[in-house]
């Protein structure tokens, strides 16, 4: 049987324009920058920049009518003088941006250069090859990966060459192309298939000696010994002193172990940190300034208000010029609205800014991270009435320069361990004591986990062994062994 019933549901909806403002919010100020030329080239009625002074009619009123946009209007409903404004003096230029007079918006230029794949195949114009030689040795330099190796295996290879280039090839030849040519271009090691093979290959090229031929030998014979420290057997195994083997040891550490990283014209885009907030120290007092380029001067077209001006001196309007003016209030709104969203933005960014460099003060002041307090999301959202949500959309992508670098928002967030006063202590706090501890350490016997945990008890701070280790990782340091020097 079919029942008929009522139900009460109560539903949170975003507005697309909430969800807009949200995308905004998080946009760093390159890709901010972006969003911004992409508005101006989408709405006419938006327009940058600074506008001649005695301008009567070239901003609207930043005051609209949230409910405008619910309902239909009619183009003969449309009151034109709600568009219009004749203050002297437009809202925009009254708008505080947040920057001084001189705080000049430097681009720095990038040459365009050669490429690191581009390098490597110009390099093979100087070997004679034949047609299906050149072929392999193209394909092998397109094979090359950004730090200089070929993870492929060869057969891998010589299948992707029948079927991509119609070459139908041995792996015999392959490898002999590989070694006879590809291993002697320049960087030195480029076209190695792991480390120990890019070691060797730069060894090689170098004018030989004893202590080099001896360390070409332990790579080819006891590579895995020398990666994992076992210097011992590797004592015993090539009957060599302690200090012949720092000497080899020497002599590697000098070789690259990523020879495609080290190219100067590589492929990689050049990337540039653009902070948007900058902190200073005026005075022994801080001092939060928002990146100009955050704060842009938009204001509504001329164009457009003469349109409307026009439309509201004409004796007769034409069905063409009702739709031409709805069409104008649609993008006139929508104009509006992007203005009103950056200022909200601006505004967002700035009181968020403002409250974490509060929070954090004696870390902005002296640059120590362990005066880093313990911070979440929340401490910052309660403070500002704002949700969890918009705090990490600022945290997570937004970057400030401060005296002591330049630093990503989050780095300032960080959990909350007790020290053995029973006071909460920032985990940021006990990983730069970690870092200290083991920086200091005796190189010929480091400190095991086991060890750290003890030391961090001493110093008050009483944390497990395996807590150790992940913040060692986190840190990007190797365990003990891999620690240990000769």
């Amino acid at each position: 049987m079919l029942k008929q019933s009522l139900n009460y549901k109560l539903l949170q909806k975003l507005s697309p324009q909430q969800i807009q403002l949200m995308k905004l919010i998080q946009l760093p100020t390159q890709a901010f920058e972006e969003r911004l030329k992409q508005e101006i080239e989408e709405n006419p009625a938006l327009d940058t920049g600074k506008d001649e002074s005695d301008a009567i009619d070239d901003d609207l009123s930043n005051e609209f009518d949230d409910d405008a946009g619910t309902e239909k209007i009619e183009a003969e409903d449309i009151n034109i003088d709600e568009y219009l404004s004749d203050d002297e003096i437009p809202n925009y230029k009254t708008q505080a941006n947040n920057y001084s007079a001189d705080d000049e918006e430097k681009n720095v230029p990038y040459a365009a250069g050669t490429s690191f794949h581009q390098s490597l195949k110009n390099q093979l114009n100087t070997y004679n090859f034949d047609d299906e030689e050149l072929l392999i040795a193209e394909f092998l330099v397109g094979s090359i990966d950004d730090s200089g190796y070929i993870r492929r295996e060869i057969i891998d290879l010589v299948d992707d060459l029948a079927f991509t280039a119609n070459v139908f090839t041995t792996e015999e030849k392959v490898i002999s192309i590989l070694k006879r040519v590809i291993h002697t271009l320049d960087p030195i090691g480029v076209g190695a298939r792991d480390l120990r093979e890019c070691l060797i290959i730069q060894l090689k090229r170098k004018e030989s000696n004893k202590i080099r031929a001896l360390a070409i030998a332990i790579l080819e014979d006891a590579f895995d010994h020398f990666v994992k420290k076992h210097y011992k057997k590797l004592q015993e195994k090539f009957s060599i002193s302690e200090d012949e083997l720092k000497e080899v040891n020497t002599e590697i550490s000098k070789l690259n172990p990523k020879p495609g990283s080290s190219y100067a014209g590589n492929n990689k885009i050049a990337e540039q940190i653009v902070p948007d907030f900058s902190i200073k120290l005026i005075d022994g007092e801080l001092d939060l300034v928002l990146n100009s380029r955050n704060a842009p001067e938009l204001h509504i077209s001329r164009e457009y208000n003469n349109m409307l001006k026009g439309y509201q001196e004409s004796n007769t309007k034409s069905k063409s010029q009702k739709d031409a003016v709805f069409f104008i209030k649609q993008k006139l709104d929508a104009a509006k609205w992007f203005i009103d969203a950056i200022k909200q933005r601006q505004q967002t960014l700035l009181v968020t800014m403002n409250t974490i460099m509060q929070y954090q003060q004696e870390y902005f002041l002296t640059g120590d991270e362990r005066k880093l307090k313990p911070m979440i999301l929340k401490d910052i959202a309660d403070k500002i009435n704002m949700d969890i949500s918009t705090v990490s959309r600022v945290a997570n992508s937004k970057y400030v320069s401060t005296p002591y670098g330049t630093k990503l928002i989050k780095e300032f967030f960080s959990e909350s361990m007790k020290n053995d006063q029973g006071e909460d202590v920032s985990t940021k706090e006990i990983k730069k004591i970690l870092e200290t501890v083991i920086a200091e350490e005796n190189k010929k016997k480091p400190l095991t986990d086991e060890k750290l945990a003890a030391i961090l008890k001493e110093k008050g701070y009483p944390i497990a062994r395996r807590t150790v280790a992940k913040y060692r990782e986190q840190l990007d340091l190797p365990v003990a062994r891999l620690r240990k020097e000769i």
